[in-house]
């Protein structure tokens, strides 16, 4: 699981700087203090799966490649 949210971590902080957000600006977005979202980023909080598909559909990649288990970013529906 730990290796999961390094994965998750890494890739939502590629995905916050690609769009130029800030970590408050993210943490506004998902209705969380600035501080649950850098812990969230550093890959100490494991998010509800809410949360995790709220944060795929913002960035119009899938759940999968937010999670490291692909490395497509395309979304399949």
């Amino acid at each position: 699981m730990e290796n999961d949210l390094q994965f998750f971590s890494q890739r939502l902080k590629l995905l916050r700087k690609e769009k130029k957000l800030t970590q408050k600006e993210m943490a506004l977005f998902l209705d969380k203090t600035e501080r649950h979202y850098q812990d969230i980023e550093a890959g100490r909080i494991n998010i509800p799966s809410l949360m995790l598909l709220k944060l795929a559909d913002y960035f119009g990649v899938s759940a999968d490649y937010l999670l490291g288990r692909t490395e497509n970013r395309e979304v399949n529906r």
